[in-house]
């Protein structure tokens, strides 16, 4: 199982720089296929449906992923984690429509900064209220100076389009990608609760899949009623391999945590996804991208912006989070011990 892998320092730091690169290019792929298609949900429902075809192949051939499906029906009989956390993938398809409609406006490069600066406003409001299982966590100033540095660098990025053409040109296109971010720290939360009462986090991707593809084929299908198909699926085959980038992902995180722990694994992530997020759109920009020194300068204060707020206050505020997730799955397995053992004297009155 992925999870129990522990890779040395010198493997697995360029593998989540490595990790973090996946994001932009799977945000471009997506972006082109919106283009290709003319059609931003025909693309989100195109990777989401891939993804889950990756996933359920995953769940149904792992014996871990076998036995997190079981322990979905207990879950929710026992209340152990609020039932809406299954709506998760309503914001995860929210992101991967984001990504159809505005990566061709944005650029890979901007797109990225919005994304993350809004991830991390949401994440202290995440944290404050303890909807992860690591429980509720102060919101430190330095990470509320972070958060304000982050929403600054996306400012500076954007900046060159405010004095070119109409602001419902740009302004659109750049809340997307804020707000996808901003809700993409509820869904981590929410998947990451998921995780502890399943056992692992293949389950709890099975359902973001689920509930992400089956939101987004009834939208499109209410689309197509209202105003028709877009264009005929575009016949380049690397335009479909979105969903499947995204699985990839969330596996060598989830793997990743494990062997740098979750400081070092977010930080790397995060400047692989910033930097090769601008690097594509220098190297091989789409249609229509420009990257200017603002682009440039906007995108370098973000990444500093989340290094600030990796950065703990003192050493103890580094391993509470991951010690609360480990007692959270403790108990969770506790339980289930004790009720195994509750199960057994009444087979032996039966016989």
């Amino acid at each position: 199982m992925p999870n129990s892998v522990q890779l040395p320092l010198l493997l697995a730091l360029p593998l989540a720089v490595a990790t973090g690169l996946a994001m932009p290019v799977q945000g471009r792929i997506n972006g082109a296929l919106g283009a290709a298609l003319g059609d931003g949900l025909a693309a989100a429902l195109i990777s989401f449906g891939t993804g889950l075809a990756v996933v359920a192949v995953i769940s149904a051939v792992l014996p871990a992923g076998r036995a997190g499906l079981r322990q979905v029906l207990p879950a929710l009989r026992g209340r152990r984690f609020p039932r809406w956390y299954l709506l998760a993938g309503c914001l995860g398809a929210f992101m991967v429509f984001s990504q159809g409609l505005a990566v061709p406006v944005l650029g890979i490069a901007l797109f990225t900064v919005a994304t993350v600066a809004g991830t991390a406003v949401s994440g202290l409001l995440v944290d404050r209220l303890g909807l992860g299982p690591g429980g509720s966590q102060p919101v430190t100033l330095l990470r509320a100076v972070s958060a304000l540095l982050a929403v600054a660098g996306v400012a500076w990025a954007v900046s060159p389009k405010l004095g070119a053409g109409s602001a419902a040109a740009w302004l659109l296109p750049v809340l997307l990608p804020l707000l996808a971010g901003f809700l993409r720290s509820f869904q981590q939360a929410m998947n990451a609760a998921q995780s502890v009462h399943y056992g692992n986090p293949f389950t709890a991707t099975l359902i973001n899949f689920i509930v992400g593809t089956t939101v987004l084929a009834a939208l499109w299908g209410i689309k197509c009623a209202v105003a028709g198909a877009g264009h005929p699926l575009p016949a380049q085959w690397w335009l479909y391999l979105g969903g499947a980038m995204g699985t990839v992902f969330l596996v060598l995180a989830n793997m990743l945590v494990r062997s740098l722990g979750v400081l070092l694994a977010g930080l790397s992530t995060i400047a692989g996804q910033v930097l090769g997020s601008l690097v594509l759109d220098l190297l091989f920009p789409a249609a229509g991208t420009q990257v200017g020194a603002a682009s440039v300068l906007g995108t370098l204060l973000t990444l500093a912006a989340m290094v600030l707020a990796t950065l703990p206050w003192t050493p103890a505020a580094r391993v509470r989070p991951a010690a609360a997730f480990l007692a959270v799955r403790e108990k969770v397995r506790e339980e289930a011990r004790e009720k195994a053992q509750e199960k057994v004297p009444q087979k032996e009155l039966r016989c």
